[in-house]
């Protein structure tokens, strides 16, 4: 990747906004206090003034795509991040804009959503799109697996990435089946899952440096 494809920039933010116009149409319908925080079983458990939920969440939001945006520009190996990997990042951003006023709207206007349970669906999504990717992203201080060992190494980031790619795929394939059944709670499980889907790597990482590096 030369450069940021400016026009799904563009259009990444443009989306990232939307949910601000659909809050200013809603606005006299919308409570003065409005949930914006959900516990684990999705229940709302903290409230907004609507101003900040209807404008401020999607800037806020807007503002780490951006920030996310420049700093990848910066990277001095930009050039090793494929732009579809890159594009999948954009995305990321304008879908929990979207995620996040969708529960915000629906509780506020009475529509009963299980946020947990909508959230854990879109992670292990979101999961099995990246591990799709990572055995293909090529070594970067910006997307990826980023520890000492992966960085010092294009053998380590290698095997580690591959490693990684298969164990977020089956980890995305255990959250979305979470997200599905309706017996147990999703959400801390999930949680379980994407420590560890993010942990191991590292490990991984560290052990293939004391074999092949030490």
């Amino acid at each position: 990747m030369k450069a940021i494809n400016k026009r799904t920039l563009v259009l990444t933010s443009i989306v990232i906004l939307l949910p601000m116009l659909f809050g200013l149409a809603l606005w006299n319908k919308l409570p003065e206090e409005v949930p914006t925080h959900f516990d684990f079983s999705g229940t709302p458990n903290g409230y907004s003034g609507r101003l900040f939920a209807v404008v401020g969440l999607p800037l806020f939001i807007l503002a780490c795509h951006l920030f996310c945006a420049i700093v990848t520009r910066a990277d001095p190996k930009k050039q090793n991040i494929s732009e579809k990997l890159m594009n999948i990042v954009l995305w990321i951003c304008p879908v929990v804009s979207l995620y996040a006023s969708a529960m915000v709207y629906s509780y506020a206007l009475g529509y009963a959503i299980n946020a947990a349970r909508a959230g854990t669906f879109l992670v292990g999504i979101l999961f099995i799109v990246i591990g799709n990717y990572l055995p293909k992203c090529r070594q970067n201080y910006t997307v990826g697996i980023k520890v000492p060992w992966t960085l010092a190494s294009e053998a380590n980031w290698d095997a580690t990435h591959r490693m990684a790619g298969k164990l977020w795929v089956a980890g995305g394939v255990l959250i979305l089946l979470l997200a599905i059944q309706p017996w147990i709670p999703a959400f801390p499980i999930s949680m379980v899952l994407i420590l560890a889907v993010t942990f191991i790597p590292m490990i991984y990482s560290f052990v293939y440096y004391l074999r092949n590096e030490k």
